[in-house]
Parts: C-alpha cells; structure tokens; sequence
C-alpha cells in the first residue's frame, strides 16, 4: 500500500468510527438552583413601628439571629408558614396586634404571606423562631 492509500484508510478508519459514536452532547447540566431567601417582617398594627430580617436558607445565612434554627423550622414546614411547629408557651390575654409578613422565595417557588396576631407573645408562640428576631 503505498502512504496516499494508507492515509485515505486511516481516515475511512476514523470517519466510521466517529459516524457510530454518535453526536457529542454536553452532560446535563441538572435542575436549576433552589434557592430559598425570605424577608421578614413584624410591625405594629398601627404602623408605629417595624422591623425586619433577610433570611437565606441553602446554607443558613442573613441577618437572622437565629438563621440555623429558622431554616431548619421552615425545612420542616415544606416552606408553608401557616404550617410551622408552634412552640407551646403561655400568653398574657392582651390585645396589641402585630402583623408579620414573609415575601421571597423557598425552594424556587415565590412566598408572600402576611397574618395578624394578637400580641408578639402569640406570634412567637405559632412561628417560633422564624419570627424571633
């Protein structure tokens, strides 16, 4: 065989080697990030005052003093706050309204939810330490 056949064979060669290899795919990237951030808020029922809190969750994170504990509550809770563990303890019967609030997003999917309680001990009492901040 003389070296302008060899080569014409080698590249038969290789062109069927390739054909059968199929088309070259990038290997799937996989689902998107699930990201989870909320912001918290508690503020007065007259607008006198209020205060809020990040909260990152996917490492636990923000400017929640107690970020770890939260995450790990609403981990428990699917997200859903109305679902949160309560953390049983006696209230004064007093009437001094908060109303707390959280907008972001948990796991990718959007939040925005809003309750009245009637005084912080009860918030704390049905939100634990999402709240407690």
């Amino acid at each position: 065989m003389t070296v302008p056949r060899r080569a014409s064979a080698a590249a038969a060669a290789l062109l069927a080697l390739a054909a059968t290899a199929g088309p070259a795919t990038a290997a799937p990237a996989g689902p998107p990030p699930r990201h989870s951030h909320l912001f918290l808020s508690v503020s007065g029922s007259d607008d006198t005052w209020v205060r809020g809190v990040s909260l990152y969750c996917d490492p636990p994170s923000g400017f929640h003093p107690h970020a770890q504990l939260a995450c790990k509550a609403l981990e428990g809770a699917h997200g859903k706050l109305d679902a949160l563990a309560p953390d049983r303890h006696m209230c004064p019967m007093v009437y001094a309204p908060v109303i707390a609030t959280a907008t972001g997003t948990w796991h990718g999917r959007p939040v925005s939810w809003e309750r009245t309680f009637s005084n912080s001990c009860v918030l704390d009492a049905r939100t634990g330490s999402v709240f407690r901040f």
